[in-house]
């Protein structure tokens, strides 16, 4: 009998539970729509949506293709004049999912690309030497590569009949001007004065060097062989002919480098090209180097991509006056790229990139976000210049703006729903016209 009446009882309780909880949805809707301020009255819902695709309505209840219930949408508050997509949070559930927030900020915003470079000659800085006229290499007093050279060193000595008959001229036309020079006829004179000019120049454009010329006035005597000096300083990089050898002008006797001021070439990608100008200032380090940071800068930017690398040449300039960069070396390069300067800059993770459109979400106020659309500018760590869209000292969201983002789209799309909703009422109800009179009741 005990056993039979707590049955019972139990039975009665599990019945009125099941009947307290079936009422608290309805209870609990209820209570949300009080708080939210409904336009419209306490469980009335304007339309119904998919819970899978919010986009998905119907203005009855429904099923969708998994046969989950529609959910119901009730008319929330006015929203004033907050931009469309603007969402309201209150303060625990930000703190649940964990928003944070951060200022834009106006600053200077700069870029350190690190790349590797390759050493190379300084092009301007390199002479090809070729005799001017055919004949035999006598002697090569420098004959080694590598060797370094001064101005104006004897390099080597060439026989060449031409040569021979270019003293030969210089020599009588000296002795022409000797006996005319006291002339009573001017045309006389003047023609033995550029006699000897002609011949001189004749000379200096074979390049006899100006000791030999000298020695050729002095003497009077024919030199078989003239030496050939260097032009610059620097180190011989090739030699291109040898003792007894017959050359013409053709012939590529020695090729001189000065390594005093180095070129180094490196690349850059198409996305960091915006941040390099020319004068840039750049660092270098080599493994054949250690503990040397050799300082130079940007001097040329090429005008064309590399087609296998899709990245852009640049051309870096170094002193080298202790030679310790050699061409071929390999080296790693910090460009330190031009700064933006006074310009807004907001963390990278604020943005919500879409395929369409960036954009990012400001804090108006307390637990409102509102959606804006920005134009993005140049990129460097990890921040990002805003060229439209945000103000400096705006706050902007930085982290759980995805699902901010969510619920922006989903108020987007429930206020234009109302919106359709509001004009399909006002041409079934058309409104009252001006002069408080119905369509009907106009005085005759």
């Amino acid at each position: 009998m005990n056993k039979t009446l707590l049955a019972i009882l139990l039975l009665v309780a599990g019945l009125g539970a099941g009947y307290w909880l079936g009422q608290r949805p309805h209870d609990t809707t209820a209570k949300m729509t009080e708080i939210a301020g409904l336009s419209q009255s306490p469980g009335k819902p304007i339309y119904y949506r998919s819970p899978m695709d919010p986009l998905v309505t119907s203005p009855v209840p429904a099923k969708d293709s998994m046969g989950m219930d529609f959910e119901p949408v009730y008319a929330e508050e006015e929203t004033g004049d907050d931009p469309a997509g603007t969402v309201k949070i209150d303060s625990v559930m930000v703190q649940n999912i964990g928003v944070r927030t951060t200022k834009a900020k106006r600053t200077s915003l700069s870029r350190i690309i690190n790349t590797v470079g390759r050493v190379d000659y300084n092009e301007t800085y390199m002479v090809r030497l070729h005799p001017k006229t055919n004949g035999w290499i006598e002697k090569l007093f420098i004959d080694k590569t590598g060797e370094q050279v001064k101005e104006d060193t004897i390099l080597l000595s060439i026989y060449s009949p031409k040569l021979l008959s270019t003293q030969q001229e210089y020599l009588l036309a000296l002795n022409n001007l000797k006996a005319l020079r006291n002339s009573k006829i001017p045309d006389i004179r003047n023609g033995a004065l550029n006699l000897v000019k002609s011949s001189l120049t004749r000379l200096k454009l074979m390049d006899v060097p100006a000791h030999q010329i000298r020695e050729l006035e002095q003497t009077g005597k024919i030199k078989k062989a003239l030496h050939i000096h260097s032009p610059v300083a620097g180190i011989v990089t090739r030699i291109g002919a040898r003792q007894g050898q017959y050359v013409t002008p053709k012939t590529e006797l020695y090729m001189i480098a000065d390594l005093l001021n180095i070129w180094v070439y490196t690349d850059v990608y198409e996305y960091e090209l915006p941040w390099v100008e020319i004068g840039d200032e750049v660092e270098m380090t080599l493994a054949a180097v250690p503990g040397k940071i050799f300082k130079g800068r940007l001097s040329y930017i090429y005008p064309y991509a590399e087609s296998k690398t899709r990245t852009i040449k640049v051309r870096l300039v170094f002193d080298n006056k202790e030679l310790l960069l050699k061409p071929e070396m390999f080296a790693d390069v910090k460009i330190y790229a031009g700064t933006q300067t006074d310009v807004v800059v907001i963390p990278v993770e604020a943005v919500v990139r879409s395929g369409k459109f960036n954009q990012v979400f400001v804090v108006t106020s307390p637990g409102k976000f509102e959606p804006r659309r920005v134009k993005l500018g140049l990129e460097s760590d990890e921040k990002v210049v805003v060229l439209s869209g945000v103000a400096a000292d705006e706050e902007v969201v930085t982290s759980a703006q995805f699902l901010i983002d969510s619920e922006s789209k989903l108020r987007e799309a429930t206020a234009k729903m109302m919106e359709d909703l509001k004009k399909k009422a006002e041409m079934n109800n058309p409104t009252v016209p001006a002069g408080g009179k119905e369509n009907g009741d106009i005085a005759k």
